[in-house]
């Protein structure tokens, strides 16, 4: 077989080829590594699922920015982890947030997420008829966060505050295990719900109460440190921009958004359908009207006056907090402004 000899000209093109491809190729990485990376605390909950979608669809980049997920199973560890620099921001209910400027932090939320339409619950046996019937029985459910107000606001409605049950305290993931070793009813958020529901302990178990009697009470927020919101503006902007797209990804592709959301869930597409019929995404319209004064739940100052009451009379806060001092709307006005 003779030998082919390769022309001078043909191995010039093929190593200036080469030589492109190794330094487009080196410039792309280096600009996906030069990306800032905002770390967001989360907890597995059904309202966060925009930014489920955008964090696999890679929705961040056009943005300039990179988000990853940090999952808190207990989430009143969140507050230590901000404090620490661990993570930079947070996802979770606004009650959170009071308490922490209540108590002398500087945090402020800079877009509200959902709110829970049905998806928190309070789930008794079924022997367990109405509200009034939790009267010295045992009701878990997590002192520090969010169900503790839907617990409180149930009570309300038939009459009775906290200390007419015995209240057990535990996380919210740990509900289900607390019902199925004896406890009476428990207050959780999706999926515990749905997993409490499925228990075959005793007589079983329905759901007594939700936040569907109190649309808006329980809103999940997007907050950061105000530090971190003074030296990072353009992130912010970036990352609220990013869940928006995310939001409008879910309802574009809503089967494929649903198999991104199980997977995050560790439940079915089935399941996921569900547990979305419990909660509203907020769409960017609508977000400006939770930070104006307003009577009804859907508006920070009436929710975060809620809130802080309970919190006093739980004394978890010393006094109830400026509602101004726990948002920053300049970040969805701007948007809004200029979508």
């Amino acid at each position: 077989m003779p030998t082919i000899n390769a022309s001078p000209l043909r191995i010039l093109f093929a190593a200036l080829v080469t030589a492109l491809f190794l330094v487009t190729g080196s410039t792309a990485y280096a600009a996906e590594k030069s990306k800032p990376v905002v770390k967001l605390a989360t907890s597995a909950w059904i309202g966060y699922a925009p930014f489920y979608v955008a964090v696999e669809k890679n929705l961040f980049d056009k943005y300039g920015v990179k988000v990853e997920l940090q999952d808190f199973a207990d989430p009143a560890l969140m507050p230590s982890a901000l404090q620490s620099g661990s993570i930079h921001g947070a996802m979770y209910t606004y009650d959170q947030v009071i308490m922490l400027v209540a108590n002398g932090h500087d945090f402020r939320v800079v877009m509200p997420i959902d709110y829970s339409n049905g998806a928190d619950a309070l789930v008794a046996s079924k022997k367990i008829k109405s509200i009034a019937e939790l009267k010295g029985r045992r009701v878990a459910y997590p002192f520090s966060t969010c169900d503790n107000l839907l617990v409180n606001y149930a009570l309300k409605s038939a009459g009775l505050t906290e200390a007419d049950i015995k209240g057990v305290d535990t996380t919210p993931e740990n509900v289900p295990a607390a019902l199925a070793s004896g406890v009476d009813a428990g207050a959780t958020y999706e999926p515990n719900v749905t997993k409490a529901l499925k228990l075959k302990t005793g007589a079983g178990f329905h759901t007594l109460y939700t936040s569907a009697s109190a649309p808006g009470l329980i809103t999940d927020v997007l907050y950061f440190p105000a530090k971190f919101i003074k030296q990072n503006k353009e992130q912010v902007t970036a990352i609220i921009r990013g869940y928006l797209d995310g939001l409008d990804y879910m309802n574009k592709h809503p089967q494929e958004a649903q198999a991104i959301i199980a997977k995050q869930l560790a439940a079915t597409a089935q399941e996921v359908a569900e547990q979305a019929k419990g909660v509203r995404n907020i769409p960017l319209a609508d977000m400006t009207a939770y930070y104006e004064p307003r009577q009804d739940a859907q508006s920070l100052y009436t929710s975060g006056a809620m809130i802080a009451e309970i919190q006093l009379k739980r004394k978890q806060i010393p006094k109830a907090p400026s509602i101004e001092d726990t948002f920053d709307a300049s970040f969805v006005a701007a948007i809004v402004a200029k979508p």
